[in-house]
């Protein structure tokens, strides 16, 4: 009998040993055709899958292979057992048929294959995580058009079989961001997309919650890779392609609705942002928010808190928050007054320093463009660049004075900073309360701008002339600082270097190799040549 066939212990020697002079390639092949075959021969499953356990990579790959075109071809025979699966131990003396007790033999082989594939997920050859991902994602459309329990709804999707995968993709200890990107390919189907951002905020949650108080860098970096690929669709027309196909009234199914996928993709990142994050991983996400998460969520209002949280950081993080606070402010109507005292308080000298440099005067220009601003507030910011000017690098210094003259043109009525009498020559008690926190109290208003006249003595000439503009009438045409916003001290003087000089008569010999020879310090990193 069938039965007695299966059940027995196999008495074939192990594979490896069988015959050293046949490739496991071989093996592995004959035993593939032999259990497709030929039921009697359906022991020779546990040879194919133990290569799943082997420590040669190739083994590993070919076995894989071998079990997925094995069981996918079993599920489009119906040879897996359908239903709650019992022990096999209660097959010994049970009066099941010998074709039922096939299919639950096989169908226990195939639990064994998926949680040795879900194991090699976490291999250390990539290959080996590749090959058992695809093989896992085979399952589960194999499972979807089969399903393998005795649903009562006519929606089938193996939502646990994707979970598991998605928990391991989410590793606590590796990182997991090259199979990610491999995975996004799966990503592309809308089915996988919606039950993997489920997945994804249930198991943050589950994960999270034992460590509320904790920081988890590599888990959250894997997390935030898998989310920073997620885009939802935004019309219901776009909503065709699905890895399980679904015949039964498709319009009903929550997978189809633009809406549950923005839903979805909404909790998802709210239950992410909840928990405390390494602080390099704020900047990722502030950097993506405005552009690829606000636009895709139900109601971006909810970002209110992190948003806030992100700000009390400091530093970067702070301005990197206050941009999405202005888009919530002006695109949301989201009430939140003390915006531009917050923009005023991150105005220190660090900001010429910091890697966001062109960032931070991008997102205040956009901040400061409304012309409805009062003009006390845009004379404190107009007031507070000038005095941060004073300690500014070149660089910084060349963005910034045409920033201040833009300001000044879109706002008429701070050109009294610049018509009040009191100059660097002559020296007078300026009213401007640098150290006020409030722009509203520190005075500018009643300031002039001394600083500018200061900077048109330069050292540089580009930023002595850039200085000098305050000098005449402001045209209503502003000036244009996007190409100077990534300027770095190296172009600068490189441009200078480069630029063309008259040549003027001098007493003494002109040096040629201070520039040119390797062994001077400026030498080495410019040239004339």
């Amino acid at each position: 009998m069938f039965s007695e066939t299966i059940m027995a212990s196999s008495t074939e020697s192990n594979v490896k040993g069988e015959n050293s002079q046949v490739s496991y390639k071989k093996v592995i092949n004959t035993k593939t055709v032999r259990v497709l075959q030929n039921k009697k021969h359906a022991n020779d499953i546990f040879d194919i899958i133990e290569y799943l356990q082997s420590e040669k990579d190739k083994e590993i790959i070919f076995a894989s292979n071998a079990c997925s075109k094995i069981f996918c071809q079993l599920f489009s025979r119906g040879d897996l057992y359908v239903g709650d699966l019992p022990e096999e131990e209660d097959l010994v003396n049970d009066d099941r048929s010998a074709e039922e007790k096939y299919r639950i033999f096989m169908r226990h082989r195939y639990s064994s294959c998926v949680e040795l594939l879900l194991e090699n997920i976490g291999h250390k050859a990539f290959q080996v995580k590749e090959t058992s991902l695809c093989a896992l994602m085979k399952f589960v459309a194999a499972e979807g058009k089969h399903p393998l329990q005795n649903l009562d709804e006519h929606f089938n999707f193996p939502r646990e079989l994707l979970q598991t995968v998605v928990e391991h993709l989410l590793s606590e200890k590796e990182d997991m961001s090259l199979l990610i990107s491999r995975f996004q390919e799966f990503l592309e189907m809308d089915d996988v997309r919606y039950y993997v951002m489920s997945s994804v905020r249930d198991n943050i949650y589950r994960v999270m919650a034992r460590n509320k108080k904790a920081v988890i860098p590599v888990y959250q970096n894997n997390v935030f890779t898998l989310l920073s690929t997620i885009n939802v669709p935004s019309e219901a027309s776009k909503l065709k392609k699905f890895l399980v196909k679904q015949e039964y009234k498709l319009e009903e199914w929550k997978v189809a609705k633009p809406k549950e996928h923005k839903r979805a993709f909404e909790q998802m990142w709210l239950v992410f942002l909840k928990f405390k994050l390494p602080s390099n991983m704020y900047k990722k996400i502030l950097v993506i928010l405005h552009d690829s998460i606000m636009p895709q969520m139900s109601d971006p209002t909810l970002l209110i808190d992190f948003l806030s949280a992100a700000y009390d950081i400091g530093g970067a993080i702070s301005l990197l928050s206050l941009n999405g606070l202005f888009i919530l402010i002006h695109e949301h109507n989201l009430d939140y007054p003390d915006f531009y005292k917050k923009l005023y308080g991150l105005l220190d000298p660090s900001i010429f320093h910091v890697k966001y440099r062109a960032r931070f005067f991008h997102l205040a220009n956009i901040f400061l463009s409304s012309t409805h601003l009062p003009a006390y507030l845009v004379a404190a910011f107009v007031k507070r660049f000038a005095r941060l000017s004073l300690t500014a690098p070149p660089t910084s210094l060349l963005i910034l004075l045409p920033f201040i003259c833009n300001l000044i043109r879109r706002h008429p009525s701070c050109r009294v900073l610049i018509h009040r009498p009191c100059t660097a020559e002559e020296p007078c008690d300026d009213p401007y309360v640098m150290e006020e926190e409030d722009p509203a109290q520190c005075h500018a208003l009643e300031s002039s701008l001394w600083e500018i006249k200061t900077l048109q003595k330069h050292y540089h000439p580009d930023v002595a002339k850039a200085a000098m503009k305050i000098n005449e009438p402001l045209t209503e045409q502003e000036d244009d600082i996007s190409e100077l916003l990534e300027l770095s001290t190296f172009q600068l003087m490189e441009r200078e270097l480069k630029a063309e000089r008259k040549t003027i008569p001098l007493e003494f010999d002109t040096a040629t190799e201070l520039l040119k020879s390797s062994r001077e310090v400026l030498g080495v990193h410019f040239s004339l040549e």
